[in-house]
């Protein structure tokens, strides 16, 4: 029976952090809790999104945090996810 997962999957490791104008990378389905809308720690609104560190956060707030905190976002708080590198040169992330 397929259900809610008995054990949490620790957080998993951020990419890079964008520049202050820039978008939050966010393709992994850890960032989705689909069980459970929590207060976003940012606007206070529900969202299903976690940051890396699991912290409940819409990805646009996430965005507009770097982008009026340029210097404390250094720190890591918000990152995109790191990118898979190519299996083989031509495979990247361009479709026909």
């Amino acid at each position: 029976m397929k259900g809610r997962p008995s054990k949490k999957e620790s957080p998993f490791e951020p990419g890079l952090i964008p520049a202050p104008s820039g978008l939050l990378e966010w393709r992994d389905a850890r960032h989705f809790d689909r069980w459970k809308d929590l207060p976003c720690v940012l606007c206070g609104r529900p969202t299903p999104m976690r940051s890396h560190s699991e912290e409940p956060v819409h990805k646009a707030c996430a965005e507009s945090w770097i982008a009026a905190n340029p210097v404390e976002a250094r720190l890591g708080r918000f990152a995109s996810d790191v990118k898979p590198k190519p299996k083989s040169e031509g495979q990247g992330d361009d479709h026909a």
